[in-house]
């Protein structure tokens, strides 16, 4: 049995760019930095930054074409493909990819705003639970304060 799955979540380094194939189909290219961080031998705590090159064909490569902007965060599900070519120059070229599956936008990036994007997705669960309906954007969730026994849990 093989596998070839990859699950990355990163900040796009770049736009997507939009790109038509011969044969009438789209494909949309980008990539995504990821960063690991660790200690060296000396216990100094290091980060890593890897840049991966993403193609997404079709209607997903559009959506991402469509949604996705530089900086904003994404979680890409693919599989990674290495493709080859001939240079102008006589040298053989080789490029690896991770050719999406699916793709989750996260949220963008706007600087100072950034903050404030997470405030602006709190709601308040008890405005709207009273008239049956999902709490609305910038409402604030309240939770109860008392404390939850284990022993009323039913699972």
């Amino acid at each position: 049995m093989y596998l070839n799955k990859v699950y990355i979540i990163g900040n796009l380094t770049r736009d997507p760019e939009m790109k038509a194939l011969p044969s009438g189909s789209k494909l949309c290219q980008f990539g995504i930095a990821t960063n690991r961080t660790f200690k060296d031998k000396e216990g100094v705590k290091k980060e890593m930054t890897e840049y991966h090159n993403i193609v997404a064909f079709n209607k997903l490569g559009e959506l991402a074409g469509q949604y996705l902007k530089k900086g904003q965060q994404a979680l890409v599900e693919g599989r990674i493909q290495t493709r080859s070519w001939d240079a102008q120059d006589g040298q053989k070229k080789y490029r690896t990819e991770i050719i999406a599956d699916n793709i989750q936008f996260g949220m963008r990036s706007s600087g100072a705003n950034t903050a404030n994007a997470s405030n602006t997705n709190e709601v308040s669960a008890t405005d709207s639970a009273k008239n049956g309906e999902a709490p609305a954007d910038g409402e604030k969730i309240e939770y109860p304060q008392e404390e939850i026994n284990p022993d009323d849990i039913p699972f």
